[in-house]
């Protein structure tokens, strides 16, 4: 039987990483076994809904490269289906229509309290017959109370519950609306999965589910139950530990090959190797390999993994994201070197797209110092006439590289004694504002001439140099 998996997110809010991850596992099962993966989205809880959370979830797994073979499957377009199982189980005895009223749940729910029990319905409606259908009513499914419900979890092993925690659970509302644990079995069975990856706090639905796949005669697929991913502080990642949903890592400058590698190791490894091609994961991946603890999500490796992935690609990959990057911090490239030859100056540095952007801003437009400070305090100490100097044979070299530029700067230090880190740094900072760049020559080579001699001379005439 051909593999097939899915991922079936809520619209109540974003993508976030528990959930990419959870997406990714299941994408890679698929595709590790040449299954197919289908997306469903869950959306029933009209009222919860966030406005943007659907297309939001989509540019998510098309950012993370994990393109679905099927759908996305709205929930809200199969109420019909729906329907039509609850009237086969309501036909074949596996369902009844429950007609109790609030009142007498909270009573039952009040005595079981105080005797210390869990609520568990007591079928009072189970025999009742002859009741008008027309009149508000619940349906429930008729669970088994004796005996063990159990199944082999392919990431936890054999998992057991006993059938008395669990009593005839509502398959279908007053409202008309089947519920969650109904639904999900319905889509499952319909789009014939064969494993659900899923996260760890699904591990008490599953009982339920598994009841309702044997009242309509089926046996359930495999399950895998993730464990969840932690803060550095231990708790359940969240909110205040970063970035709320995916698409806030594109926007931190993240690329999407360093946060599917990242994520895919979240949890599974394979031997010592850290940086995973997507051919490697897709080859290596094996959800048996998958830990049962849970795993503790690091800000400084997930830059760390994005900076090699930034300093290994070819400038032409990274245009895109640069180019993306820089129309949201408003920064034009009308007026200044070819970008891809000032990414491949730039990448080797930088930790983030972001920050690669924002190094941008030397390059083109007008001079912006980003250390004031520092600047004012090199004008005092710098030595006009060696600057002087320095501009004088830039302004005679013909063949303006890198080479030629290093043979200026190292001269002039030899010759007036002064040593190259007394040179370097305000030259950073007199053209191109920043303390912190790639090798100087190199920078000026790519800032062009003209701007290198502009930007000098203006640091010049602040020293007062005639």
């Amino acid at each position: 039987m051909s593999v097939r998996t899915r991922f079936a997110p809520s619209p109540t809010g974003f993508l976030h990483v528990g959930g990419a991850r959870t997406a990714l596992y299941s994408w890679l099962y698929a595709r590790h076994n040449h299954g197919k993966f289908i997306l469903r989205i869950e959306d029933t809880d009209v009222e919860r809904e966030k406005e943007g959370a659907v297309d939001a979830i989509l540019d998510s797994m098309k950012w993370l490269g994990m393109y679905w073979d099927e759908g996305p499957f709205y929930q809200t377009k199969r109420l019909e289906r729906y329907n039509e199982v609850v009237d086969q189980l309501l036909a074949s005895g596996q369902a009844y229509r429950c007609y109790c009223s609030e009142e007498r749940l909270n009573a039952l729910k009040a005595k079981q309290e105080k005797n210390k029990e869990n609520f568990i319905y007591d079928r009072h409606c189970l025999h009742h017959l002859g009741h008008d259908s027309s009149v508000p009513h619940v349906v429930r499914l008729k669970s088994p109370q004796q005996g063990i419900v159990a199944w082999d979890d392919m990431i936890r092993g054999r998992i057991e519950f006993s059938n008395s925690e669990f009593d005839d659970f509502i398959i279908r509302r007053t409202d008309g609306w089947p519920t969650y644990n109904f639904c999900v079995v319905v889509d499952d069975i319909d789009m014939q999965m064969t494993h659900i990856i899923r996260a760890e706090e699904h591990i008490n639905n599953t009982p339920k589910q598994i009841y309702v796949y044997r009242a309509l005669g089926l046996e359930p697929p495999v399950f895998a139950h993730v464990s969840p991913i932690l803060g550095d502080d231990g708790k359940k990642l969240s909110k205040r530990h970063g970035a709320a949903n995916v698409m806030q890592y594109q926007e931190e400058g993240f690329l999407p090959e360093a946060l599917r590698n990242y994520l895919v190791r979240l949890g599974w490894g394979y031997q010592d190797k850290e940086i995973f091609s997507l051919d490697e994961m897709i080859s290596l991946f094996d959800i048996n390999n998958v830990s049962n603890s849970p795993s503790a999500f690091n800000t400084e490796k997930l830059l760390w993994l994005n900076k090699h992935y930034i300093a290994t690609a070819t400038a032409e990959h990274l245009l895109p994201d640069l180019q993306w990057q820089l129309q949201r911090l408003a920064i034009s490239t009308e007026d200044g070197p070819p970008l891809a030859r000032l990414a491949e100056l730039l990448k080797t540095r930088a930790r983030t797209m972001k920050e690669m952007a924002e190094a941008c801003r030397s390059y083109y437009g007008e001079y912006q110092c980003h250390n004031q400070e520092t600047y004012e305090q090199l004008l005092a100490s710098a030595h006009p006439t060696v600057f002087c100097e320095i501009y004088q044979r830039f302004s005679t070299i013909n063949d303006w590289q890198s080479a030629e530029i290093n043979q200026v700067i190292g001269d002039i230090s030899k010759e007036y004694g002064t040593s190259l880190k007394d040179i370097n740094m305000p030259l950073r900072l007199f053209i191109l504002g920043a303390k912190d760049t790639p090798s100087l020559n190199d920078c000026l080579a790519v800032l062009g001439k003209e701007k290198t001699l502009t930007r000098l001379h203006a640091a010049i005439e602040k020293m007062s140099c005639k």
